[in-house]
């Protein structure tokens, strides 16, 4: 024994020192990503972009290079608070909380949740497309005025062809059981589905997404103005769709995604 140490171990590492550091490139790459992402990746989705990049790593040696590293994944997670408005003239639960489709502009799922900037509130109104989990319209206003819902929905129907056959989910709030907004989905041969009333699970895609677009970028930047959450929104949205890779999309992003699904068919 040595110092307490057995000969085996203390030679062990003796032999050790000075040598150069087998992971030292790994070690880059994975510091590399997680800053590029500033800090929102854990250790399973670094795993995801390394594969992407040619390196593939068992998940469990970047979780343990992350460690020696320093680097641990910045997000928390809160529960989404959506803002809900009265009960009316409903439409079937259509969706049925069946969240897959198999092509693009088949079913979206629209919500619209509140922020508070200092001491100034904003609302988003925002429409996924379920196929890949792509953002592909939303507005945001100081107001929740029925114009939050329509500058988003103008901009959402460019994204229509004449085949399409369109199922659009949302919960109960008014802005949905307005006769304007039943009307343009009525003239656009849009299919409206609704959630049950008080049932948070039935529209769990869009209101995953609002948790986690405030875990990755409300709760961890500062703002010091609500004009300068605006501008940083829209750098983040075009994040999510062009760079944030999911596991379910086959490490891809959402619009990587679509675009090989429009290759390979």
């Amino acid at each position: 024994m040595l110092a307490g140490i057995p000969k085996s171990t203390y030679y062990y590492w003796m032999d050790q020192m000075g040598q150069p550091d087998p992971d030292a490139s790994l070690k880059k790459r994975i510091s590399d990503i997680y800053h590029q992402h500033k800090g929102r990746y854990g250790y399973r989705r670094i795993r995801d972009e390394l594969a992407n990049q040619g390196y593939h790593v068992n998940h469990k040696k970047v979780l343990r290079l992350m460690r020696e590293l320093g680097l641990q994944c910045v997000v928390r997670v809160k529960k989404y608070r959506s803002y809900k408005g009265g009960v009316g003239e409903t439409a079937p639960n259509l969706l049925d909380r069946d969240f897959t489709a198999e092509r693009p502009n088949q079913k979206w799922a629209t919500d619209i949740t509140e922020f508070k900037i200092g001491s100034e509130k904003l609302y988003l109104s925002a429409i996924m497309d379920l196929f890949n989990g792509e953002l592909i319209a939303y507005s945001i206003h100081s107001r929740p005025t029925y114009a939050l819902v329509s500058t988003m929905m103008d901009e959402a129907l460019t994204r229509l062809d004449d085949n399409d056959q369109l199922l659009i989910h949302s919960d109960q709030g008014w802005h949905y059981q307005m006769k304007q907004y039943r009307q343009t989905l009525a003239d656009h041969n849009i299919t409206q589905s609704m959630s049950r009333k008080g049932n948070c699970f039935d529209n769990a895609v869009i209101e995953n997404f609002f948790g986690i677009m405030k875990s990755e970028f409300l709760y961890i930047t500062h703002f010091d103005s609500a004009d300068q959450f605006k501008h940083e929104l829209i750098d983040y949205m075009k994040y999510y769709n062009e760079d944030r890779i999911k596991s379910k999309l086959k490490g891809m992003s959402p619009i990587h995604y679509r675009l090989n699904h429009a290759q390979v068919s």
